[in-house]
């Protein structure tokens, strides 16, 4: 049976990355996850983001990755589950205490890029991350359906499951590996149809052609992508066309 029918959805992109045009798209997420200083970010550019965030009451979230910016988190780093739990509550710490500098909060935790795709599959990687973020109470924002968002809630840890817009899906739902043929949708056109049709069914398509019932608190927009913004802008409006209210997420 497919998942119900979103009322509302959060759509929130990757920010304070030193990429892509920040300030426009905080005019049209809800919510932004915030590069802690690991992948990217940090410092200046990470207190920029959260105070835009601030003035335009966009939710921030932290956004803690591998600490390797040659690769910009995208490429696995052996690690030690103990060193992947004291680097994720570092990089949250440093978000937490650079968004109280600026009268701001941060209200989950997503993580990036190779390190949230490795943790999608991985239980050991998952229970690392969790306990990295568990001590602070907040939300984990995480891929719908994933081995994360199972072990985040076995943990106690407040849940919010993400789709992605722009990124292809395989038969077990994970994302198909940056890299690989397809596994991002550049054609805007198809990414609002795309969007249109995992709202109306409560379903994501693979790439095989086969359906996913699949969780949808949030939306993914990559901030990095080419034409991210005006993306966000046909996203906001063919979304409240289709009669769902574009709202921050609520737990589940």
């Amino acid at each position: 049976m497919p998942a119900d029918r979103p009322r509302s959805i959060d759509l929130n992109a990757d920010l304070g990355e030193g990429v892509g045009d920040d300030a426009a798209l905080m005019t049209l997420v809800t919510s932004a996850n915030i590069a802690c200083g690991g992948h990217a970010g940090g410092g200046p550019v990470m207190r920029t983001a959260l105070t835009q965030a601030r003035d335009h009451g966009v939710v921030a979230g932290a956004h803690p990755g591998y600490a390797d910016r040659a690769n910009f988190g995208r490429v696995v780093v052996p690690m030690t589950a103990a060193a992947i739990t004291a680097m994720v509550a570092e990089q949250v710490a440093a978000a937490c205490d650079m968004a109280a500098e600026v009268g701001h909060r941060i209200a989950y935790v997503k993580p990036h890029g190779a390190l949230s795709n490795l943790a999608a599959t991985d239980a050991v990687v998952s229970a690392a991350i969790c306990d990295g973020v568990r001590p602070t109470g907040l939300v984990l924002l995480c891929l719908s359906g994933s081995v994360t968002e199972r072990v985040a809630r076995a943990m106690g840890i407040p849940v919010a499951a993400e789709i992605f817009a722009d990124r292809a899906y395989r038969p077990d739902g994970t994302l198909v590996p940056r890299g690989t043929p397809g596994a991002v949708i550049h054609d805007a056109q198809a990414v609002v149809a795309r969007v249109l049709d995992m709202l109306r069914t409560g379903t994501v398509t693979a790439i095989d052609g086969s359906t996913l019932p699949l969780a949808m608190d949030s939306l993914c927009l990559h901030g990095d992508t080419p034409g991210a913004v005006t993306l966000a802008r046909l996203l906001r409006a063919a979304i409240i066309a289709e009669g769902v209210r574009i709202a921050p997420f609520a737990t589940r």
